[in-house]
């Protein structure tokens, strides 16, 4: 099934997004065993993201083949494990982790790749810089010598309104397009699940990060009694 549902989402991708980009899958393999994970790669996965640390780190060497993202939000306690690990970290969402990262990368001589984590919804249950103040933190996350700064990502929220999600999308394109004008590092606008990623790359993402639409639903551990 894993085989399959790659195959047929990579088919799907072999277009480019409207404006002529092409659009990476990153595989979000939370909850997901080593070799789920490794027959997704030998499917056709070239990146698979992870959204809990403890997971990136426990799975790191019975993994290979694939460049390894960071999804999830981000404790700052918790940055030291990825350093010189992680290709990519989807989740920079506050000055308190930019300082973070840019303390550990530079102790380590390495360059973290990130990308701006927008609240685009608004949501008081997710993270991100406001959509108002995206190009402002982009202004100042660029400062940072050891961080590299390589586009946005966003959330959709929960939601049946179409035109409603339609709009936020176009509203993080037109911020990734202004940005991207005068800034050359900037080329990755992560948004896109497993429930809304035709919407998004109609939209303009050129990265989307999927779970359920690979791996089919999640099974967790049973509680403990």
């Amino acid at each position: 099934m894993i085989a399959e549902n790659v195959k047929k989402i990579l088919s799907e991708l072999e277009k480019p997004n409207p404006f002529g980009e092409p659009v990476t899958l990153v595989a979000a393999t939370k909850t997901r065993t080593s070799e789920e994970i490794n027959e997704a790669i030998a499917a056709g996965i070239y990146d698979i993201g992870e959204n809990k640390v403890q997971e990136f780190v426990e799975k790191y060497d019975l993994v290979h083949g694939a460049r390894r993202h960071f999804i999830g939000h981000l404790q700052t306690n918790k940055v030291k494990y990825l350093i010189g690990k992680c290709d990519l970290i989807h989740s920079l969402d506050r000055f308190e982790l930019a300082d973070e990262l840019q303390k550990r990368a530079e102790k380590a001589n390495w360059t973290a790749n990130c990308l701006i984590e927008i609240n685009v919804g608004s949501e008081l249950s997710k993270s991100g810089f406001a959509l108002e103040n995206a190009e402002n933190a982009f202004l100042q996350l660029k400062k940072y010598p050891n961080l590299r700064i390589q586009g946005f990502m966003a959330m959709l929220p929960l939601s049946e309104d179409s035109a409603f999600l339609r709009k936020l999308c176009l509203s993080m394109r037109e911020i990734y397009d202004t940005i991207r004008k005068t800034e050359n590092s900037v080329h990755i606008l992560s948004m896109g699940m497993s429930g809304d990623w035709k919407l998004c790359v109609e939209c303009g993402s050129n990265m989307i990060r999927l779970g359920t639409a690979i791996f089919g639903p999640r099974v967790y551990p049973a509680a403990a009694i």
